[in-house]
C-alpha cells in the first residue's frame, strides 16, 4: 500500500499545432526542406545545393528586370485550333486550361525593358504552358519582339525555357515558327545588334534548334538540361549508355555549345555587361 495513498492527476490533451500548407517547398535535388521566404529571397535558388527551381515567366522578369520598366508587347494575342486538334483532350481545352492554371495567354512574355539601366528587348517563355512549346502565338510574338528591337537598335535577349520544342497541336504551323524567328534573327544580326540567348531548364527540341540556339552570346543556368531529344530516348536509340552529365550545362559547355554558365543572382548584372560590350 502506497504510503501517501494512490496519486490524483488529470490527463490533459494537447493540440497538436498544425503547419500551414504552402510554407515549405523540399528541394529536388538535395531534398532539403526549404522555407519558401528564404527561397523567394534567393531567387528561387537552392541555399545549400544550389539547385535552380523552374521560374515563372513574370519571376524571371523580376529578377532580371529594373523595377517597372517591363511594356509588355503584344499582351491580347491568343492561340486558335486551325487544325481542330482533337486527343484525351482538345487544342481548345488544353490552351484554356493552362491560361486558367497560369495567367498567361500563352507561353511567352514579351516588351521593352531596362537591365541596370541599358534599354533592351526581352522574351521570356514559360514552360509551365504547354510546356513553354513554340506554337503560331508564340513564334509570332517572338518575331515582333526581335522586329521591334531591330527597328528601335536595341540589343535582344530571349530567356528560353521549353520542354515541348514546336507545339504538336499546330502542326506545320508551329514548325514554320523555327524559320520566322531565325530569319528575324538574321535581320537584327545584319544591322549589328547584339542577340543573347540565355537557356534554361530544360531547353529542348525545336525551341533548342532555331531561335534558343542562334545567340550571339548563349548562357546558360548551373544544371540546365539542353538539347534536341532527350537522354532517355537517345539511349534507346543508339543503345548505348551516355556519359554522365549529358546535355547538361556543364557537360555542353566543355564541347562548345554555350558560351558561359551563369547563376542566377548574376544573371541580371552579367546581361548589363555583356549588352555594354556587344554594343
Amino acid at each position: 500500500m502506497s504510503l501517501f495513498g494512490k496519486p490524483k492527476y488529470t490527463t490533459v490533451r494537447l493540440k497538436k499545432k498544425e503547419i500551414p500548407n504552402g510554407l515549405w517547398t523540399k528541394c529536388e535535388s538535395c531534398s532539403e526542406t526549404l522555407y519558401n521566404k528564404t527561397l523567394e529571397e534567393n531567387a528561387k535558388v537552392c541555399p545549400k545545393c544550389n539547385y535552380h527551381f523552374i521560374l515563372t515567366a513574370w519571376e524571371r522578369l523580376n529578377v532580371l528586370l529594373d523595377k517597372d520598366t517591363f511594356q509588355e508587347m503584344d499582351k491580347d494575342m491568343i492561340s486558335v485550333d486551325p487544325l481542330d486538334f482533337k486527343g484525351p483532350k482538345t487544342y481548345k481545352q488544353k490552351l484554356l486550361q493552362d491560361q486558367e492554371a497560369t495567367g498567361l495567354k500563352d507561353a511567352v512574355l514579351s516588351g521593352f525593358c531596362k537591365i541596370e539601366g541599358k534599354d533592351a528587348v526581352i522574351a521570356v517563355t514559360d514552360s509551365r504552358f504547354i510546356m513553354g512549346s513554340m506554337g503560331s502565338v508564340v513564334g509570332e510574338k517572338i518575331t515582333r519582339a526581335i522586329e521591334s528591337a531591330t527597328k528601335s537598335k536595341l540589343p535582344m535577349i530571349i530567356v528560353s525555357g521549353s520542354g515541348g520544342g514546336a507545339r504538336m497541336y499546330e502542326g506545320m504551323y508551329s514548325l514554320m515558327q523555327m524559320t520566322k524567328t531565325c530569319a528575324a534573327l538574321a535581320y537584327h544580326r545584319k544591322a549589328k545588334l547584339a542577340y543573347i540567348s540565355v537557356l534554361t531548364n530544360p531547353t529542348m527540341a525545336g525551341v533548342m534548334a532555331s531561335f534558343a540556339g542562334v545567340g550571339d552570346i548563349t548562357i546558360a543556368e548551373p544544371k540546365a538540361l539542353i538539347g534536341f531529344t532527350g537522354p532517355r530516348v537517345i539511349e534507346q536509340t543508339i543503345r548505348q549508355k551516355l556519359p554522365a552529365g549529358f546535355q547538361r550545362s556543364e557537360f555542353l559547355i566543355e564541347h562548345g555549345l554555350i558560351d558561359m554558365i551563369v547563376h542566377r543572382k548574376n544573371m541580371k548584372a552579367v546581361l548589363r555587361q555583356l549588352i555594354d560590350y556587344l554594343s
